[in-house]
């Protein structure tokens, strides 16, 4: 086969596929994201604020995967630009890098959320899913006292400012899943996965492959579809399908 012919072939595969804007995408979770997307057939428009380093961590040569640069914090018009009308979903893995500026949370992982959502809407993209964090709301659970809680929050109220993102994103009328992941491991899995209302859980940890895993899943799955799901890992937890687990979440 001659290498244009080649080319045209790859370019023609691209088209069929679902593409998927991932932001966050050099991120712990969002570069696993990124790579179960594409071990499952998806193209992906990863959005990242550096473009030397996602060279450097996402899979290379990937004819499916393209690099582009954004900023969650820079407005919904430039972000519409990045995720672009070929865009068929998006995946929000940020999350802000420790500091002393107690408004970076609030910059990242709320006005940056919404952001995302109002670049949807623009676009006309009617699927989002948030990796979010159990505990967000804390405080009504009565886990106010929590000690993770009292954590997370300390570096300018993260858990409040995330919470306040899943409210926006469940007003905005898009189909969303917002998925609480419990203490975040780089470790591979170990147990099955445990998956709960919002609300629910106030501890446990779960490995960054299986919160990857969950995100996909949700694009497959329309169990998944306007859920808030939060999510462990357990040794003594049966292996349940996708299927079951979302389907055993009402509809928010």
């Amino acid at each position: 086969m001659e290498g244009s012919e080649i080319k045209e072939e790859k370019e023609a595969g691209i088209g069929q596929k679902k593409k998927i804007f991932v932001a966050g995408a050099t991120g712990n979770t969002g570069k696993r994201i990124v790579e179960q997307l594409l071990a499952k057939g998806f193209a992906v428009k990863a959005g990242v604020r550096d473009v030397d380093k996602a060279k450097s961590v996402l899979p290379e040569a990937n004819p499916f995967l393209q690099i582009v640069k954004t900023d969650v914090t820079e407005g919904s018009a430039k972000l519409a630009d990045a995720i672009g009308d070929d865009s068929n979903a998006v995946i929000c893995a940020t999350g802000f890098q420790p500091s002393w500026n107690l408004l970076t949370p609030w910059k990242v992982d709320n006005f940056g959320t919404v952001n995302l959502v109002d670049a949807c809407q623009k676009l006309g993209i009617d699927r989002f899913i948030l990796i979010s964090s159990i505990l967000v709301n804390g405080a009504a659970m009565g886990q106010l006292f929590n000690p993770v809680y009292i954590i997370l929050n300390v570096m300018g109220l993260v858990l409040v400012a995330k919470l306040q993102a899943e409210r926006y994103i469940r007003k905005s009328g898009i189909n969303y899943t917002i998925i609480r992941p419990g203490g975040l491991k780089n470790d591979p899995p170990q147990g099955n996965i445990v998956m709960q209302p919002e609300d629910t859980l106030f501890r446990g940890s779960i490995s960054r492959d299986q919160v990857a895993e969950v995100a996909v899943e949700a694009l497959l799955h329309p169990e998944s579809h306007y859920k808030v799901v939060e999510i462990v890992a357990s040794t003594d937890a049966p292996k349940r399908s996708f299927e079951e687990l979302f389907g055993s979440i009402e509809q928010q």
